[in-house]
């Protein structure tokens, strides 16, 4: 399986919890191939569906590269809005990670795609 290394995994994880705090529900990695989940809150339950995530996840790997031309600018990240709570995804090259939150302030989910993006950057999804 595909995962960061474990100073990146502390890394990814410490970003995280700094840009959300206690709000902080999962941290997921993910590839064209694998999925690990990285961080459950401990009163989470183990349930969900982390492959049909990451199935939905990856079409940003392709949505990356036809956004890439646009007078948008560069894709930085996606946030979903659920129910009860927000999942947010960074992606870079052949990998990312999606984040899970319950409720915050907007202006928060800028700071964690940022800092996220920047690790993802420094290191090799293979």
């Amino acid at each position: 399986m595909t995962h960061p290394p474990d100073e990146r995994v502390e890394e990814l994880l410490s970003a995280a919890r700094t840009a959300t705090g206690d709000e902080l529900r999962s941290l997921t990695y993910f590839t064209e191939e694998d999925v690990e989940q990285l961080y459950l809150r401990s009163d989470l339950s183990r349930t969900a569906d982390l492959v049909g995530f990451a199935e939905s996840e990856r079409h940003g790997f392709h949505a990356q590269s036809l956004y890439a031309d646009t007078q948008l600018g560069e894709y930085r990240f996606t946030v979903r809005v659920f129910e009860n709570g927000y999942l947010t995804r960074v992606i870079n090259d052949g990998h990312g990670i999606w984040v899970t939150t319950d409720s915050m302030d907007i202006d928060r989910f800028e700071e964690l795609a940022s800092a996220l993006a920047s690790i993802l950057r420094s290191f090799d999804p293979a």
